[in-house]
């Protein structure tokens, strides 16, 4: 992320350029000791929320033993309490909440999400998240209401028709994308009505939900190990 103050200092390098010898632009092609820091400090402010997204994502989807592990891509987890001090993959989750669930994988095709119908007096809410922890639609109360329906959520690269019956088509800007649900909870007792709204949370590949036959998985990825270490000793890599 380049600031006002990058973009000046570039040009008016650039605009020296032609007056200068090959050993000086040789010299002068690198930044500097202030300028190495400046732009660290915009590289690590940008990738910060990628970083991290990645982190949460590794622990719940990709390494069954980070003690924080729930569920596979593109299949819901439905936590049946509120977290606790133990959910620590997460920085400050709600803990009068019950969450559910969804790691995305796009890149063979979309994920349709079915929400249940769902009591007017209760609230609820699915947000979608890309990988740069940009929020690119909600599904609930307050943004479609509480009646049932089938949403389709997309990756950047889906150029295919959009199917009769679903409400509306959210479309990431990354391939992998995280829907967190939230059911609102009144008090302990409540919490068995709570689990019959989850149990009404469904996710399908769109394959599924048309009933036809599925399309070629995507390649399998070596997703890069990472640890809270690591997200700070090896952050640029």
């Amino acid at each position: 992320m380049l600031t006002k103050r990058d973009l000046l200092r570039f040009g008016a390098a650039g605009a020296l350029t032609s007056a200068l010898p090959a050993a000086a632009l040789a010299q002068n092609a690198r930044p500097g000791f202030f300028g190495a820091i400046d732009i660290a400090q915009n590289g690590f402010a940008y990738g910060l929320p990628i970083v991290m997204n990645y982190a949460v994502m590794y622990k719940f989807v990709l390494d069954k033993d980070s003690g924080q592990y729930k569920a596979p891509f593109n299949e819901i987890y439905n936590a049946r309490d509120t977290f606790t001090y133990k959910d620590t993959a997460v920085v400050t989750p709600n803990a009068d909440t019950p969450y559910s669930m969804l790691w995305m994988d796009l890149r063979a095709e979309p994920i349709v999400i079915s929400v249940p119908a769902v009591d007017s007096k209760r609230y609820y809410s699915v947000q979608l998240i890309d990988s740069s922890t940009y929020n690119y639609g909600y599904i609930g109360s307050r943004a479609t209401g509480n009646e049932l329906g089938d949403y389709m959520v997309v990756g950047p690269n889906f150029r295919g028709d959009t199917p009769a019956g679903l409400k509306k088509v959210f479309k990431s800007s990354s391939q992998h994308s995280l829907a967190i649900f939230r059911t609102q909870l009144f008090n302990a007792a409540d919490m068995d009505n709570v689990i019959k709204v989850q149990d009404g949370y469904k996710a399908r590949p769109l394959s599924a939900f048309l009933n036809q036959p599925a399309p070629p998985a995507a390649p399998a990825i070596d997703f890069p190990k990472i640890d809270d270490d690591l997200a700070k000793t090896k952050f640029f890599d």
